[in-house]
């Protein structure tokens, strides 16, 4: 079983540990932490994305791609 918690570091508790302990009883485990990358950040990662990213951008200002959706 995986299993992939996205939490803020100032929020783990022990009752996470707890959890964690809990439900993989018994079992081997491997424990990676990982800072989680902001979706922008990876986006202007490489110059390819980047550019797709700004030509993006741009044609959004100019209203051209955009779907309209109406929720009501």
């Amino acid at each position: 079983m995986d299993f992939t918690q996205h939490i803020e570091a100032d929020k783990l508790t022990t009752e996470f540990i707890d959890y964690v302990k809990k439900v993989f009883k018994g079992k081997k485990i491997i424990l990676t932490v990982e800072e989680e990358q902001d979706t922008t950040e990876y986006l202007l990662s490489s110059e390819a994305n980047r550019e797709k990213l700004m030509k993006s951008i741009e044609q959004a200002e100019k209203g051209e791609g955009l779907i309209k959706v109406n929720l009501e």
